[in-house]
């Protein structure tokens, strides 16, 4: 992975921008490509990992033609996620690990994707994500000028607050909860009583430190790479809702790329995304018993608990059905069903 540049290397490449100096090229006169991504967490996390995987392997395999430079936190949308999304679609950043949750924000039609007790373990994710249903959220992102580079995993979500634990849906009562800028976590929550709160994930921190809010939701990995150990007392690991990370391209950028090209780096985006997988499943259980070591109660509610959880979420599908499209929820439900 490439360090990000000097002021005056990118003066130098502005300056290249208006044309006043030709490409860069290899020895052999080939032309070296050099991009920008984004990841949403910070260094600590397998985000992170998995993207400087991706650019470090594809700045070998090709001889270092092609050349990624990765950011953390949001940094080049000022820590707005959803801006780095619209960035990428635009062309203004060209690679970017997001959660189709961010996707969702712009699109609603990807918050099937996150529909409440729908995936429940693994293997319904990995049958959604391969079939039918996986083929469904990939053409979406094409059609949003984003070419998909496969999924990858941010896990199940799970919720912590710093005021009682967790363990049936009134206990979600007035808690003032951050969700991500998503209406199916806004209705999903107000249906429970609780008080949803939409900010950047940069501010979530702050904000709980200040009892601005009382909790959040996330991954393991988020929270626990984000330090929130430190301001949360309680994690229930109610598996609402599953993470899938897309990997994303900015399209135009990948189409006007040769055949060669193209392959390459979906290849070596498959190697990254199995990769990110592989690491965040092994960390999670080493980072939940760190989690208690440093304070944190953990809740694994009963079957009959995320039933009474499932059922409370049924108005979420009734408002949502035909935002994320009928025929596309049944695909989805049947997928993950098995059947």
């Amino acid at each position: 992975m490439r360090q990000v540049k000097p002021i005056l290397f990118v003066l130098a490449s502005l300056t290249c921008l208006l044309g006043s100096c030709s490409a860069e090229t290899t020895s052999d006169g080939e032309e070296i490509h050099e991009w920008k991504m984004s990841v949403t967490v910070g260094p600590g996390s397998t985000w992170y990992q998995a993207a400087t995987k991706f650019a470090s392997d594809l700045e070998d395999k090709s001889d270092g033609r092609l050349l990624i430079d990765v950011y953390t936190n949001e940094q080049l949308s000022a820590g707005n996620p959803e801006a780095g999304v619209e960035q990428l679609m635009d062309g203004i950043k060209d690679f970017s690990y997001n959660s189709s949750i961010i996707y969702a924000g712009i699109d609603p039609r990807f918050g099937v994707l996150s529909a409440p007790f729908l995936i429940n373990d693994f293997d319904d994710a990995e049958r959604v994500l391969t079939g039918e249903s996986g083929q469904l959220i990939e053409d979406m992102l094409r059609e949003r000028g984003v070419e998909p580079l496969g999924f990858a995993e941010s896990g199940f979500r799970q919720i912590t607050n710093d005021t009682r634990p967790i363990h049936t849906p009134e206990d979600l009562d007035h808690l003032k909860i951050r969700i991500p800028s998503m209406g199916v976590f806004t209705n999903l929550y107000r249906s429970q009583q609780a008080d949803p709160i939409t900010m950047a994930f940069s501010e979530v921190y702050t904000a709980l430190q200040q009892g601005t809010i009382d909790g959040q939701e996330n991954p393991v990995d988020v929270t626990y790479s984000s330090g929130l150990v430190e301001v949360q007392a309680y994690m229930t690991m109610w598996n609402y809702v599953y993470d899938a990370l897309i990997l994303g391209m900015n399209k135009d950028l990948f189409d006007s790329l040769s055949t060669e090209d193209q392959t390459l780096i979906q290849e070596v985006a498959a190697e990254a995304n199995a990769y990110q997988i592989e690491i965040t499943r092994e960390k999670e259980q080493a980072q939940l018993e760190e989690l208690v070591e440093l304070g944190m109660e953990i809740y694994y509610p009963t079957d009959e608990e995320i039933e009474l959880f499932r059922e409370s979420s049924q108005p979420v599908y009734d408002h949502f059905r035909d935002i994320w499209g009928a025929d596309n929820l049944d695909t989805f439900q049947k997928e993950a069903n098995g059947s």
